[in-house]
């Protein structure tokens, strides 16, 4: 049976347990100690941990809008017309890096690290009689939660049955845990499979809502996005499908200034938001903090539901930790947001810079 029939022949209707976003501070290596996992991050951020009991019945979240076997999600959105629409708002040609630099000493989650070693100074060399001479590098670091990350397909997924049964472990478009999980990488859902993106890009600036950093557990709701927007001219109606929203709430003037309270929470967008930017059938999610969603959850029982709403149920994409200092000097808000994820195949995520272009 080929695999597009065994994923066929999984996809019955089921009862969903509440999301739960077990990947952040993962101190097991199987995904059978997911639990326990799980219940170490609820505890970290004041939050119960997830039972059966507390599930919630959702409904069936797959096939998806783009077919059973689709694996690019919100990408797909990205078509040679939405390119041409987003590039109308090309107008001064000027480029701005969004992503942040990746060194030493910026904020890391757990046990991660970040290490670049130039072996040799220089490594090799001279060679000929140019008597040349050439650099290389070492990098050992993990993807996730380094710098500025890109969330993939196959980063969250969330359980609808018993503990340790890997084909009642849900994925995008249904893709179970026994069809995509591999010590070698993810046979499904990698960041390979995901498409370019090119794209017309709404900065939400909540900060002047408050006039000052929104504090961590402060949640984005939709009548903040819209007031946001509005302040700078944009209507509610111009968030057009398969448009980007990124997200600046000032937490992130603690980079490398306070990576502890960087770390320990933040503010973001809930589940109203998230519901909201689902049905607009928005491409992607960004903001300046660590998750884009709002940590802790008001709902104390939940543990990252955004991601598992966004991600997990309608394949839509995230960047976490960008920077907008330079867009907000010149006062930009609406841009073309352009990243095409690292083609690592079976990789649950991506480093890279994002750019925006005006």
């Amino acid at each position: 049976m080929t695999d597009q029939a065994d994923h066929a022949q999984n996809h019955e209707p089921e009862e969903v347990a509440s999301p739960e976003r077990r990947d952040f501070f993962k101190t097991a290596a199987a995904i059978g100690a997911a639990g326990a996992v799980a219940a170490g991050v609820a505890g970290k951020f004041g939050m119960a941990p997830i039972s059966t009991a507390q599930a919630q019945t959702q409904a069936q979240w797959w096939p998806s809008r783009w077919g059973a076997a689709d694996e690019a999600g919100s990408t797909n959105w990205i078509t040679p017309q939405k390119v041409l629409d987003a590039a109308k708002l090309i107008r001064t040609g000027k480029i701005y890096k969004i992503g942040r630099v990746y060194e030493q000493g910026m904020p890391l989650f757990g046990a991660r690290a970040f290490a670049l070693r130039i072996p040799g100074g220089p490594t090799g060399g001279p060679f000929g009689k140019n008597k040349l001479i050439y650099n290389d590098e070492y990098l050992a670091t993990e993807i996730g939660q380094v710098g500025t990350q890109f969330d993939g397909l196959g980063h969250i997924g969330i359980q609808v049955g018993p503990d340790g049964d890997k084909n009642q472990m849900r994925y995008y478009n249904g893709f179970t845990a026994q069809e995509i999980n591999d010590a070698y990488g993810l046979k499904k859902l990698g960041t390979e499979k995901l498409k370019p993106i090119f794209t017309r890009a709404h900065l939400v600036d909540v900060v002047p809502l408050k006039g000052r950093m929104w504090d961590a557990g402060e949640e984005i709701t939709v009548a903040n996005i819209i007031a946001a927007l509005s302040r700078v001219g944009i209507a509610e109606r111009d968030v057009k499908e398969g448009d980007a929203i990124l997200f600046h709430t000032g937490w992130g003037q603690l980079w490398m200034k306070n990576n502890d309270k960087y770390n320990a929470g933040c503010p973001g967008i809930g589940m109203e938001a998230a519901q909201w930017i689902a049905k607009k059938g928005l491409c992607l999610t960004g903001a300046d903090t660590w998750p884009t969603e709002v940590i802790p959850n008001p709902d104390k029982d939940l543990a990252f539901p955004v991601h598992g709403e966004l991600i997990t149920k309608n394949g839509i994409v995230n960047h976490e930790n960008l920077i907008f200092d330079d867009l907000l000097k010149d006062n930009v808000y609406q841009f073309v947001y352009c990243f095409s994820p690292s083609p690592i195949k079976g990789a649950t995520g991506s480093n890279g810079c994002p750019i925006a272009i005006t």
